[in-house]
């Protein structure tokens, strides 16, 4: 993942594959990011709904640490409980500061004898930065293997199927949030019942010169479509998942952001912003983030305002016109007593205020999903 020859920016090494399919490249998070093909990102998110889609997400950061200490040392700096994992298991988290705000929301993969972090790429450096802070006093390494690993994300109901007609290992087994190490088209990976949209489907982290042969075997396997960042969003909006910058940020504990399911108070390691977060377990917090919806069909965006009993109470995290439920959808913060299902407030567009009500999440979930 090489730095471009104009600028700070980097590539992934799928770069190439993108321009050759027109996709539309932006700057994302330090990369050069395709966030749309030319069939449009409507069309992205249906596929990854109703089919199969692929993203590119190796700018996304991986780190490897090793270690007598290396379970206690994750479980002193993140607010779920590392030492419940078990071998070939995956953890969704965050990562803490001493005031029980979130420096990003991370994966966690606990294999045999290391851990593996999947963090932001807009928080890489923040956080090794964090994590080297709180090392000492454990017998552990931290390795950032990011530059060397490609991520492919392969999403939707057919994704399964496709990926398994690749892997030399069997993956009906797999349970969300597990995985296993096989080979994809004869390409070693680490094969992660994971993703990011709300459907069915697997993220693969190998070796990045491998990245083309792999995106290659994935196309040709069965019907792909090629997805962007644009949908990406969009998907995991109506999945109700959260975006560091969006949702989550270094002024918000994972309490307010409703991720409670993540606070895991009573395991045996002290961790950063055990304190605040006990206490706001006790007391409640000031605030809280809800979904919301529009019955007009304007369409809410990030930073737009937000209003409740006449007053200013901060900003749209995410919004957009649902593809899939073809209703405006969006998150905020609201005072913890008004964020209950139902509750009236607005959100100010081009001056004007548009009623908003405030809806459960997900907005979506897929068929047969409980």
């Amino acid at each position: 993942m090489t730095d471009t020859t104009t600028g700070a920016l980097k590539r992934t090494p799928l770069h190439d594959v993108h321009v050759a399919l027109g996709a539309k490249i932006v700057p994302f998070a330090g990369y050069e990011m395709p966030v749309q093909y030319p069939t449009g990102i409507t069309v992205e998110h249906k596929a990854v709904r109703e089919g199969c889609g692929m993203f590119d997400v190796s700018h996304m950061g991986e780190v490897i640490v090793r270690g007598p200490d290396a379970i206690r040392f994750v479980n002193s700096v993140t607010s779920n409980d590392v030492a419940a994992l078990a071998v070939g298991q995956v953890q969704y988290s965050t990562l803490l500061r001493a005031n029980g705000t979130i420096v990003d929301d991370l994966l966690v993969y606990r294999f045999a004898d290391h851990l593996m972090l999947v963090i932001n790429a807009s928080n890489r450096d923040k956080d090794l930065a964090h994590l080297e802070a709180h090392l000492g006093g454990f017998d552990c390494t931290m390795t950032d293997v990011s530059d060397a690993t490609a991520l492919l994300a392969i999403q939707g109901p057919q994704a399964p199927g496709i990926v398994a007609s690749l892997a030399n290992v069997p993956l009906d087994g797999i349970k969300y949030y597990w995985f296993t190490e096989g080979e994809i088209a004869g390409v070693p990976c680490i094969i992660s019942r994971t993703g990011y949209t709300g459907e069915l489907g697997f993220e693969l982290y190998f070796d990045h010169t491998r990245a083309v042969e792999v995106w290659n075997a994935v196309m040709a396997a069965g019907t792909v479509t090629p997805a962007g960042l644009g949908c990406r969003d969009s998907l995991r909006l109506e999945a109700g998942m959260c975006l560091y910058g969006n949702e989550l940020g270094d002024d918000t504990t994972p309490l307010e952001a409703g991720l409670n399911w993540l606070v895991k108070l009573g395991k045996a390691e002290p961790f950063l912003g055990k304190d605040v977060l006990v206490r706001q377990h006790q007391d409640g917090t000031d605030r809280k983030l809800v979904g919301f919806t529009f019955d007009e069909r304007a369409i809410p965006r990030h930073g737009y305002g937000v209003v409740y009993g006449g007053v200013a109470v901060g900003d749209v995290c995410s919004g957009t016109m649902s593809p899939t439920l073809g209703i405006p959808v969006g998150t905020c913060y609201l005072p913890s007593a008004a964020a209950v299902e139902g509750t009236a407030f607005a959100v100010e567009i081009r001056g004007k205020h548009i009623p908003a009500r405030v809806v459960k999440l997900p907005f979506y979930k897929r068929p047969g999903k409980a």
